[in-house]
């Protein structure tokens, strides 16, 4: 697999969620999986499903595109939300020269309701002002490898659109959920086939999706993928975001 991969998200996470105000158990209740799996994806012990992931960013209030970033942003973060400390060079998860994730900037404690704000009004003129692209070398794509054996590559992303451009790719066995569970998330999702084979569960029907296949529903359908084959599955992915 090409590009560079960014840092482990549990970080990224976990800031978002300290700068809302939540306990490791508030968020676990709200997603409805244990504090002890909260606390292992943000300590970087294991790697949340995309069904988690999911579920963690509408609970935080963020979309999955906050999961992608470049180390340039950490100055603009500082910039549009003065006064909110940006991630530090050589912390917790971040290597110099890494993509560094976009996330709500962890407020201090004691901070007033100001200070959460601005950095909230930040992080929203940054996800404005974030491009990826017009073009994006294959080398060069931000790439984020998730619980179950699946991996997304960004492939293109433009100011004010919350939208996910990617390229996934399911291991043989894996999943979008390691229990098998159903998800369900805001928006409308598209996808293409290129390589492998992969079993997309809908509701109360399941397809086979072949190279050359493609797919779109509206994801507030319980939806899941698996790779049931010998070979890597690989697509396409376009998933469109409601605004909130």
């Amino acid at each position: 697999m090409s590009g560079p991969a960014l840092p482990p998200i549990g970080e990224r996470l976990r800031r978002a969620r300290q700068q809302r105000g939540l306990t490791v158990r508030g968020l676990a209740r709200l997603v409805d999986v244990s504090a002890s799996l909260i606390s292992q994806i943000e300590t970087g012990k294991s790697s949340p499903s995309v069904s988690t992931l999911y579920a963690m960013t509408a609970a935080l209030d963020i979309s999955v595109e906050d999961v992608f970033g470049d180390v340039g942003e950490r100055a603009a973060r500082a910039a549009v939300a003065p006064g909110v400390p940006a991630v530090a060079n050589g912390g917790a998860g971040e290597t110099a020269g890494t993509a560094t994730p976009v996330v709500a900037a962890e407020v201090a404690s004691g901070a007033d309701r100001s200070a959460s704000s601005a950095a909230t009004q930040g992080l929203r003129q940054l996800r404005r002002n974030r491009r990826v692209g017009p073009v994006v070398a294959a080398d060069e794509r931000e790439m984020l490898r998730l619980d179950s054996g699946v991996t997304w590559e960004l492939l293109g992303q433009l100011p004010d659109a919350h939208v996910d451009f990617l390229r996934i790719t399911y291991a043989p066995g894996g999943s979008s959920s390691g229990a098998g569970v159903l998800m369900r998330h805001s928006g409308t999702e598209w996808g293409h086939m290129l390589s492998g084979q992969l079993t997309l569960t809908l509701g109360f029907d399941q397809y086979v999706l072949n190279p050359g296949d493609s797919v779109s529903f509206d994801c507030s359908t319980p939806h899941s993928y698996a790779n049931h084959g010998i070979e890597p599955a690989i697509g396409v992915w376009y998933v469109a975001e409601r605004f909130r």
